[in-house]
């Protein structure tokens, strides 16, 4: 599994990873039922503490997208799914709103923040979706 970390970054390394195998699951790139590298395993290629690569894989499992099985590892969900789909669709909805808003505030007209949102979900939207 090939991840970019910037250790520089004030985004929390467990943070990158849990982001970096989530865009992976979107993009296809990591497949349903696909191995995750052992915990020991991906903090050695990467150089990081051992607790850290545990953290991003159990905030992953807690939020549906990676099963853990003692024998078998950590592996993609083949359904990826939160344990409260209302509640994840409610914090989604709410941190648009905080996005949008910042966006207003700068200025950035709705069509800009329509055309950020269909580029950085690959989303086609059509009038029907509106």
């Amino acid at each position: 599994m090939f991840l970019s970390l910037d250790f520089e970054s004030e985004v929390p390394i467990y943070q990158q990873i849990r982001l970096q195998v989530i865009q992976g699951i979107a993009s296809r790139a990591l497949a349903p039922g696909e191995s995750l590298p052992s915990v020991r395993q991906l903090a050695s290629e990467i150089g990081v503490n051992l607790h850290t690569v545990n953290k991003a894989y159990q905030i992953l499992r807690d939020e549906g997208f990676v099963v853990i099985h003692r024998q078998r590892g950590v592996l993609i969900a083949e359904h990826p799914c939160p344990p409260d789909l209302a509640g994840y669709l409610d914090d989604l909805k709410s941190r648009f709103a905080q996005l949008v808003a910042e966006a207003k505030a700068l200025g950035i007209k709705p069509d800009q923040i329509r055309k950020l949102f269909v580029e950085a979900s690959g989303f086609r939207l059509q009038a029907s979706d509106s």
